[in-house]
């Protein structure tokens, strides 16, 4: 894995800088990758799960997986830089970028609920069904997906005026993204918040095994509720959005998921008062999945005022890159943290001290990251009657970049 954070360290930000320079004048800076890149993304998707060499031979298999992981992680990325990016080019005020989010919320909601029931249904248990069962659910996902994005490319909206704008230097470009305050700031609060997101992914069937002692489909009913209210309270911060302003309501969801992750340390040691913690939790959650994204879109605007380019893949790349450490560190942090406490990995029942592991690592730990991030993100300078002052603005400032584009189509015979 390793290995694979090296590549993402060149590929990430290298990936960013060169679809921000991309100008094609059929398809635009995004099109072709989603529309072009769906089919590779299907295939190496299916690649991963069934190899290409003689499954008898250890050598064939590890290189075979490090080709295929190398190649998949780097369409991935091609494609991801471009889909976390797109509701700062779709729209320029939280309001309008918030009712893009509510269908992004729900549909990563339900992706990220089914990476947790199909590993558990088809793949745990004395009674799973055969590997080919579970094969065959990954061919029809890599399938549906592929077509999913490729069908999606015909309806996106991008700024064609950004084909007009000469694109910075990778260098100067790399220079510039850290030189902007607003982004470092967000970066900070960012990781501490994605550390304490992958904690919660890898500490969840641990709770659920060893604290609460459930199994089968009673195990599912905690993760079904936290996503029902995830997809539940994506209409209710939409209308917050539209009302407060974007930093605060960020801030202030950054301190009721810290404080509930606190609550759930006392309430969730059994079944029924764990349901309310994960009410709690997934009402936190919703609110993070809607307004990240919109935060990084109004760093992206800045950025834009500073430079005068618009450069949306530039920062998802370093942004990835930056964030992609916090992903191994969770489930280390985690993992150290209940071998401290006696975890034993051979026993089906733990100690009432294992448990209590469990339990810090779970609630704890991610609470004291959260709120670490709601404290970093006092610091972010943009809010208040300046921003919107400046926001207005970039408003003005687009309608003059389309009004050129528009004369320069009419010059070239287009319109």
């Amino acid at each position: 894995m390793d290995d694979i954070y090296r590549w993402n360290a060149i590929n990430d930000p290298l990936f960013g800088f060169l679809e921000d320079r991309t100008k094609s004048k059929k398809y635009g800076r995004r099109i072709p990758y989603i529309r072009f890149g769906a089919p590779v993304y299907s295939i190496l998707f299916m690649f991963c799960w069934f190899p290409l060499v003689d499954i008898n031979n250890d050598v064939a298999l590890f290189f075979n997986f490090l080709i295929i992981l190398y190649a998949f992680d780097t369409i991935y990325t091609i494609i991801g830089l471009i889909t976390y990016s797109l509701p700062a080019e779709m729209a320029i005020s939280s309001k309008a970028r918030a009712g893009i989010m509510i269908f992004s919320s729900i549909f990563s909601g339900l992706a990220l609920l089914i990476t947790f029931l199909l590993p558990t249904l088809l793949l745990t248990g004395e009674s799973s069904p055969p590997v080919d069962v579970f094969l065959t659910a990954m061919v029809i996902i890599g399938i549906a997906c592929g077509i999913i994005l490729f069908i999606s490319s015909y309806y996106l909206k991008e700024n064609k005026y950004t084909q007009l704008e000469e694109p910075l230097g990778y260098w100067t470009s790399l220079i510039e993204t850290f030189k902007n305050k607003s982004f470092l700031i967000f970066e900070v609060s960012n990781f501490c918040f994605t550390i304490a997101q992958y904690i919660l992914t890898t500490s969840v069937f641990y709770y659920i095994g060893f604290v609460l002692m459930v199994e089968g489909i009673l195990s599912m009913v905690p993760l079904l509720i936290f996503f029902v209210v995830i997809f539940a309270f994506t209409v209710v911060y939409n209308k917050i959005l539209g009302k407060y302003e974007l930093k605060k309501v960020y801030f202030l969801i950054l301190l009721m998921t810290g404080l509930s992750f606190i609550v759930f340390f006392f309430i969730g040691w059994k079944f029924i008062s764990a349901i309310l913690g994960m009410v709690l939790l997934g009402i936190g959650f919703s609110g993070y999945f809607m307004t990240g994204q919109l935060m990084m879109a109004d760093v992206i605007d800045y950025d834009e005022i500073r430079t005068k380019k618009r450069r949306e893949t530039s920062y998802s790349g370093v942004n990835a890159l930056l964030t992609k450490p916090a992903v191994s560190i969770a489930p280390w942090l985690f993992l150290t943290i209940i071998a401290v406490f006696g975890f034993d990995n051979e026993a089906a029942t733990q100690t009432p001290d294992a448990q209590l592991g469990i339990m810090i690592g779970f609630t704890i730990i991610p609470a004291v990251l959260i709120l670490i991030a709601a404290l970093v993100i006092k610091f972010f300078p943009l809010s208040g009657p300046k921003w919107k002052e400046q926001k207005m603005e970039l408003q003005r400032i687009h309608a003059e970049k389309e009004k050129a584009y528009l004369e320069h189509l009419k010059k070239e015979g287009k319109i």
